[in-house]
């Protein structure tokens, strides 16, 4: 009998959530895609959408953005807590641990409800950015409240009014963040919660599935690209020298999609107005374009496009964002993926519990009884 580890194409359960369809290209969030969501609406936007099946009218958006607003303080005893972590504890881990802590405080109760999604997707970032700033021996920021999500984000990490632009971009790569499937995280939170634990319990859960680098693993290796190859002149050469010696291209074709990656159709239209305003990003573009033409002529027919990665690399080489967070980023906008499954969850809840096939060695003789 062959091995069966993975869970690769085993169906765990049902959802109205979302759709990935790799081999059509497709990402659906409640029946929208998710590309024209990332472009056309905002990040409290389709935060509702995901927790409440629906688009919220302007009252209801109106609501949520206040709600959201008040829910990003972090408690005094949760800033003392950051304060007394080494400088040498990964972000990842400071977070969850921030996260376990406010559970402890105020979201234990079971089933899990909306409000406890809400204060959990608002004060995320704020916890990012104070623990960000602590270890640059910056003074944490209060948030403004006349900011949206992304914005206020970029705020708290500069100190600075972000430019329009910067704002849309980094709203459309969170809201593309937001939800991908029974990923490995999305179905960490959803085991955990299934055993009637609380919402911060099972956003632990996801948070250590997220953290490791098979998963949630941040743009690294395409940023260490672009920084190497420095220039447009050197784009082509590098990009040849690299595929005659077969080294893999950072940011071009996966696992999932086989043909154009949805999520990074959509960051190239919402960075637009980022064009000829930064040379990092203009190089990325680039090299894109000089890679996807080299793919084709060294592997014909194999379907090889630019993924979330790349454009996310080129984002948050551009917002300036210090690899340290570019993880923690990741999770600020998956973190309504997480908690809209969970609650999908709670709602008609039964306890994962699957089989495994025993391969060890048995005893030699039965038991007598």
């Amino acid at each position: 009998m062959a091995k069966v580890t993975g869970l690769e194409g085993v169906v765990a359960g049902e959802t109205e959530i979302g759709l990935v369809d790799g081999e059509k290209g497709h990402l659906v969030y409640r029946g929208y895609w998710a590309k024209e969501l990332a472009v056309s609406k905002s990040y409290e936007e389709v935060a509702y959408l995901l927790w409440n099946g629906r688009l919220p009218d302007a009252e209801e958006l109106a609501l949520l953005k206040a709600q959201m607003a008040e829910e990003r303080v972090i408690p005094e005893y949760l800033c003392r807590m950051l304060d007394l972590f080494p400088a040498s504890v990964p972000l990842m881990l400071v977070l969850q641990s921030a996260v376990a802590a406010l559970g402890d405080k105020e979201n234990t109760t079971w089933p899990p409800t909306l409000k406890q999604a809400v204060r959990l997707t608002a004060v995320l970032p704020a916890i990012i950015v104070y623990r960000a700033r602590s270890l640059q021996g910056l003074a944490p920021l209060d948030s403004l409240p006349e900011l949206g999500h992304a914005a206020n984000y970029l705020y708290l990490l500069t100190g600075k009014l972000p430019e329009e632009a910067h704002v849309k971009a980094l709203s459309a790569y969170l809201i593309l963040c937001m939800e991908h499937g029974m990923n490995a995280s999305t179905f960490a939170g959803r085991v955990v919660l299934s055993t009637e634990s609380d919402m911060c319990a099972a956003v632990c859960g996801a948070i250590g599935a997220m953290k490791g680098p098979l998963h949630g693993g941040a743009p690294y290796e395409v940023i260490s690209m672009l920084e190497d190859i420095g220039t447009v002149e050197r784009a082509e050469p590098w990009l040849r020298n690299a595929l005659d010696n077969g080294t893999k291209l950072m940011g071009f074709g996966h696992r999932i999609y086989k043909t154009k990656d949805p999520r990074a159709e959509a960051l190239q239209i919402a960075t637009l107005e980022m064009i000829g305003k930064d040379a990092s990003f203009d190089l990325a573009l680039h090299v894109e374009a000089t890679a996807i033409a080299l793919l084709e002529e060294y592997k014909p027919g194999r379907r090889l496009f630019t993924n979330v990665e790349f454009y996310a690399a080129a984002i948050l080489k551009a917002l300036q964002l210090s690899p340290e967070i570019f993880t923690p980023t990741f999770t600020a906008g998956r973190i309504v993926g997480w908690t809209a499954h969970i609650l999908e969850q709670a709602a008609n809840n039964r306890i994962f519990r699957p089989q495994s096939t025993y391969i060890g060695p048995m005893p030699e003789s039965e038991v007598v009884s």
